[in-house]
């Protein structure tokens, strides 16, 4: 099996287009296009169809999909196998992060496992979303936290809750003292939007309608959060993800519908780390539900 055609194969199912794809591989469209021509001549299947230049995937490339995942998550995982079985050492809790919650949950947490477990060592990878896959697939972590559901089915999730969308705007805004904003009062301000490929971008286009075109489009919710802390628009934001030296200068207004997205953790049982892993699960739980009720506070008008 040609690996080149495996990775183009999966970077078009996580990506949606051969151009990103090709991008991913550093290859032109052309040579994308021969890589996944050679994987379907190769199994005799068809992965995709092709309809005025886009590539839509088959049955059959939908099931193959997770199998080429695992596939590449052991050929990736060997160099660090090989390296491990050369060191005598204890090793690390490896931590898998989406990189919405990496700043407002995961490290916080990271900090108050570390005031319990001093001398245990921690291995920390943030990676958005659509890359956790690879990582489930093969089990490549000992604690994996997102947003649900993953684009894998591999493991049952640890619920952590349902965090709210709220409206982030900088505390001086005029608008940031409203007790709810919706559509019509945004109408003005800049939008600042994570882009297309992401769950809270689709989640926000399917179920609001009236907002203005994004002003400014990020990969991340981090980056988002740095700009409306600028003053530069508004982004949807959740207390749970907001970064903690942001939120003197963020201000999170309610929005008019009541929308939430949901969060959990992943531990992979049978490994070395498995009882510190489930310390590392009970420690997310009480920060979330620690910025969950902070946020609660705040909106009732009481004191955190």
């Amino acid at each position: 099996m040609n690996i080149r055609s495996l990775r183009i194969f999966v970077y078009v199912m996580e990506e949606g287009t051969l151009a990103r794809a090709a991008d991913r591989m550093n290859l032109s469209q052309s040579a994308a296009s021969r890589q996944l021509v050679l994987l379907e001549q190769e199994y005799d299947v068809t992965l995709f169809s092709r309809a005025q230049k886009r590539l839509i995937p088959t049955p059959e490339a939908e099931k193959f999909y997770p199998e080429a995942l695992s596939l590449l998550a052991q050929i990736d995982e060997l160099p660090s196998v090989l390296g491990q079985m050369r060191k005598d050492v204890r090793p690390p809790l490896r931590i898998v992060s989406q990189t919405r919650i990496a700043n407002g949950l995961v490290l916080p947490s990271i900090a108050e496992f570390a005031a319990s477990y001093p001398d245990h060592p921690v291995k920390l990878e943030i990676m958005l979303r659509r890359d956790l896959g690879r990582r489930i697939m093969h089990q490549k972590f000992d604690v994996c936290v997102s947003a649900l559901p993953l684009p894998v089915e591999k493991l049952e999730p640890i619920p952590l809750g349902a965090a709210t969308l709220c409206i982030a705007l900088s505390r001086n805004h005029p608008l940031a003292t409203r007790p709810v904003l919706g559509p019509r009062d945004l109408r003005d301000v800049p939008y600042i939007a994570l882009d297309e490929t992401t769950v809270l971008r689709r989640l926000i286009e399917r179920e609001v309608s009236g907002l203005t075109k994004p002003a400014y489009e990020v990969s991340v919710g981090t980056a988002a959060y740095r700009l409306v802390h600028k003053g530069l628009g508004f982004a949807f934001a959740d207390p749970v993800s907001l970064d903690p030296e942001l939120a003197e200068g963020v201000a999170l207004v309610p929005w008019e519908r009541k929308l939430t997205i949901e969060f959990g953790y992943f531990v992979a049982e049978g490994k070395e780390n498995n009882r510190v892993s489930h310390a590392l699960g009970g420690i997310l739980e009480r920060q979330f539900q620690l910025k969950s009720r902070q946020f609660e506070d705040l909106e009732n008008g009481n004191d955190p």
